[in-house]
């Protein structure tokens, strides 16, 4: 079984979630985050919010909302990495590692920066007057959400493809200087989805907070859609005139909700004199149809938010289980390692057991061996069948360790198999070699907190690893 491919969206919380946010980000990736061949990471940006917004009941605020939209349109967070940047601390740390390998060069010629230095330029002000360090740099910040879960695929308008392309060239340039044969960082892929709509606004031009022109998702409940689609803009002609739909705003938003055969029905309605009224009736029906039981979701979830503070911590759990274990072995690849050598200064070997997983071996009162695996912390990760001797638990031992040199063995190349399971006693996963049961996990609540304890278990054997390299 290959690895399966990771995909990261990031939605940034200094807003309330309109209609456009629905049909370009929110139902494709709900969609997507139900194939069974993808590891799907979904988190709240409020640490971007901050550069856009100096409103902090604002951003206190969006994030409820936005949280309360994604799981009341069906992400289920026990399927996916649903989590708060802000919960991760391990992102902020790899963004300075990542600051200290970029060139000042390559901040200079991102396109929110330019922008704002020709915005200066044109109006006669200092170049970088009203640029903020978190503008100037958020390039890497964003690099530091991708690379941080070595995603391969990141879904994004074109307008942000600068930023995946940056970074790769971030990737690219820690590699070279400290992988030193290894490649600790995939170089993301941005996935620009054109078969996504992008939805006209209430003035026809796209529909953005930017432009005060969106038609509200949840606020205001069935009353404010309605008033929002009664506000769009159409020409003058009568009931009973021809109305062009590719010149109407109708036309696109009633398409991204309808069959296609209905969607043509209303067009050829719309030619043969339907009246405006009318057809914004029809496409408010049409709308609401799938919004009301998604709204009665939100409206519940939103009354509970300490329901939703829950959700995100058990995700930010499941996310810091990727994370640090990877960000120690980054650590010590840029030299932050625990200090070593005696009084004289010469250097000693590694202490292969700080701060790192370890093998354990005992013995049963039967007279069988085993071995356990436990984590930095002490948490027993695997726990083996049982052995004759010690000497083949220590042989297994060895060939277990191979994962710690590559990971990706983990989910099913070569020799190794993963298997999961569901029984009575919990959700666990089990480790095969060369068609031979080798290890088990213990029991887990769920199956999201079992494929936590997978991802941590592919960092700690390689932390391990690279300790006991170095």
């Amino acid at each position: 079984m290959a690895s399966p491919t990771r995909i990261l969206t990031g939605i940034t919380t200094t807003g309330t979630p309109h209609l456009g946010n629905y049909v370009g980000a929110i139902r494709p990736a709900v969609a997507a985050s139900r194939r069974g061949d993808v590891q799907s990471f979904y988190f709240l940006a409020d640490y971007h919010a901050l550069i856009k917004c100096d409103d902090p009941a604002r951003i206190a605020r969006s994030r409820l909302e936005i949280a309360a939209t994604w799981l009341a349109c069906g992400l289920d967070p026990e399927k996916v990495h649903f989590y708060r940047q802000s919960d991760v601390p391990e992102i902020p740390e790899l963004t300075w590692l990542l600051t200290c390998v970029t060139a000042k060069g390559l901040m200079n010629r991102a396109h929110a920066y330019k922008a704002a230095v020709d915005a200066n330029t044109a109006a006669g002000e200092d170049p970088d007057a009203g640029v903020s360090m978190g503008l100037y740099s958020y390039p890497i910040l964003m690099a530091a959400d991708i690379l941080m879960f070595n995603a391969h695929q990141v879904p994004v308008g074109r307008d942000q493809i600068q930023h995946i392309e940056m970074a790769r060239d971030i990737a690219a340039r820690f590699n070279h200087l400290f992988g030193a044969g290894r490649e600790f960082f995939v170089l993301p892929e941005a996935v620009i989805e054109e078969s996504v709509a992008t939805l006209p606004g209430l003035d026809g031009r796209k529909m953005s907070k930017s432009y005060d022109n969106t038609v509200p998702l949840f606020e205001g409940g069935a009353k404010g859609l309605k008033a929002a689609v009664a506000r769009i803009v159409t020409d003058s002609r009568l009931p009973g005139e021809p109305k062009d739909p590719d010149s109407c705003a109708l036309m696109p938003i009633y398409r991204a909700f309808a069959a296609a055969d209905d969607a043509t029905a209303f067009r050829q309605a719309l030619v043969e004199g339907l009246g405006w009224g009318e057809a914004k009736q029809r496409l408010t029906d049409l709308i609401e149809r799938e919004l009301a039981p998604q709204r009665e979701r939100y409206e519940a979830l939103i009354a509970r938010p300490a329901d939703i503070e829950e959700l995100l911590q058990i995700g930010a759990k499941k996310a810091r289980a990727i994370a640090t274990p990877f960000l120690a072995e980054l650590r010590a690849a840029v030299g932050l390692r625990a200090l070593q050598g005696d009084k004289t200064g010469s250097p000693k070997k590694a202490d292969k057991s700080a701060r790192v997983g370890r093998f354990v071996t005992f013995r049963e009162k039967d007279g069988h061996f085993h071995f356990r695996f436990l984590a930095a912390d002490g948490e027993q990760l695997l726990l083996s069948v049982p052995f004759a001797s010690p000497q083949q638990a220590a042989q297994w031992i060895n060939v277990l360790k191979k994962l710690g040199e590559s990971p990706d063995l983990l989910w099913g190349e070569g020799d190794f198999e993963l298997r999961r399971s569901e029984h009575l006693g919990g959700h666990t996963f089990a480790l095969w070699y060369s068609g031979e049961r080798l290890a088990e996990s213990a029991p887990y609540a769920d199956a999201a907190q079992r494929d936590a304890a997978i991802e941590r278990l592919a960092g700690e054997l390689a932390a391990l690893w690279n300790a006991e390299a170095a």
